[in-house]
């Protein structure tokens, strides 16, 4: 129960630091379809956070790294401390769409 709370260690970077990454890294947003339609950042690609779960290696491959966004970063560092236990290279984007104040939102 105690790993619930667990406060994610990994690797983070702050959504507003990613404008210039757009383009050259694979930015997953793991929101629900519903959630990622009423917008995004540009060549993020929709996988819901349940089916990245349940089904990481249909989604990820373990030589590549994935930059990992939701609304407010809570959901992506959850996601992200789960993959990097499974051996995926993720990096949680803080901060999530919800602070983003950049130029390239979709």
């Amino acid at each position: 129960m105690l790993g619930l709370f667990k406060r994610n260690s990994g690797k983070s970077i702050h959504v507003n630091d990613i404008d210039e990454l757009i383009g050259n890294i694979e930015l997953l947003d793991i929101r629900e379809p519903f959630e990622f339609t009423s917008g995004s950042i540009k060549t993020a690609k929709n996988i819901p956070m349940g089916n990245l779960l349940s089904s990481p290696d249909q989604y990820l491959l373990k030589d590549k790294t994935y930059y990992l966004l939701c609304h407010t970063g809570a959901r992506s560092s959850t996601a992200c401390r789960i993959l990097g236990n499974q051996g995926f290279d993720v990096i949680n984007v803080a901060g999530g769409v919800w602070a983003y104040s950049g130029t390239q939102r979709n």
